[in-house]
C-alpha cells in the first residue's frame, strides 16, 4: 500500500504564531521583552524552538550563547504546550485533501520534528488526529528527519510499504529526507519560505492543496 506522509509545521498548519509567542515568553523572562515578530520571523519559527532562541540571542548581541539557549529550550516547550493552538491554523484545503487521499485508498501519516507529545496535543486540539493512520515525532525513534528511517517507520506504522511513500514538506530538511529515502518529495509554496522551495529541486511544488491529488497520482500512481 502507498502512503502520503506529511510534515506538520509549515506544511499542514501554520504554527508560527504560537511558536513565536512561546519564544517571546522566554525573552521576557530574560528581561528583554518581545524580541521576535510573528510576521517577519515566521520562517524561523517553523524551523523550531532552538532556531528562534538563536535568532533572538543574536538580536540581543549574545550570539553563540548556547548555554542560555539550552537552559531556555525546555521553558519554551512548556510555554508552547500551554498555548499550543491559540494562533495556529490549518492551511486552506489541507484536511479536505487528506480526506480525498484516504477515500482514494492511500494511507496518510505525519512525520514531524516536533516532539511527539506536542504534535499529538496539537492535532487532537485541532480535531484532526484521527485523519492520519500514524504520527511520528522528533523523539518517537532514536533518529529523526533527515534520517530516512524516520520517514520509513512512519510509513510502516501507517500500514504502508516504506518503498512506496512520498513526503510533503516545506523545508530543506524534508527535501534531504526524501532524497535519502529515494522517494518523491513535494514542497509547499504557501508558507513563509515558499519562494525558496523551487531551488531545492523537489519532484513537485504545491501552491494549494486542491492540486495535491493529481500530484500524488503522477508521482506514485494510484493507491
Amino acid at each position: 500500500m502507498k502512503t502520503v506522509v506529511f510534515d506538520l509545521d509549515g506544511t499542514l498548519a501554520d504554527t508560527s504564531g504560537d511558536l513565536i509567542a512561546a519564544a517571546n515568553a522566554c525573552f521576557r523572562d530574560m528581561g528583554a521583552g518581545d524580541v521576535l515578530d510573528a510576521g517577519t520571523d515566521a520562517g524561523t519559527a517553523l524551523r523550531g524552538g532552538r532556531a528562534m532562541l538563536r535568532l533572538g540571542m543574536e538580536r540581543l548581541e549574545r550570539a553563540g550563547d548556547e548555554a542560555t539557549i539550552d537552559a531556555y529550550y525546555p521553558k519554551l516547550l512548556e510555554a508552547y504546550a500551554r498555548d499550543i493552538d491559540t494562533h495556529t491554523v490549518l492551511y486552506d484545503g489541507a484536511m479536505d485533501a487528506v480526506e480525498r487521499l484516504r477515500t482514494a485508498g492511500y494511507f496518510t501519516a505525519i512525520c514531524t520534528n516536533k516532539p511527539e507529545g506536542l504534535a499529538e496535543t496539537l492535532l487532537t486540539r485541532l480535531g484532526v488526529r484521527d485523519a492520519f493512520h500514524a504520527m511520528l515525532g522528533a523523539d518517537t525513534l532514536a533518529v529523526r528527519k533527515p534520517d530516512p528511517e524516520h520517514l520509513f517507520e512512519t510509513a510502516r506504522r501507517a500500514g504502508g510499504d516504506p518503498a512506496k511513500c512520498m513526503l510533503i514538506g516545506d523545508t530543506d530538511t524534508d527535501r534531504k529526507t526524501a532524497r535519502a529515502a529515494g522517494v518523491p518529495c513535494v514542497l509547499v509554496t504557501f508558507g513563509p519560505a515558499g519562494g525558496d522551495m523551487a531551488a531545492l529541486d523537489p519532484q513537485a511544488l504545491l501552491s494549494h492543496y486542491d492540486d495535491l491529488d493529481g500530484i500524488v497520482a503522477d508521482l506514485i500512481g494510484a493507491a
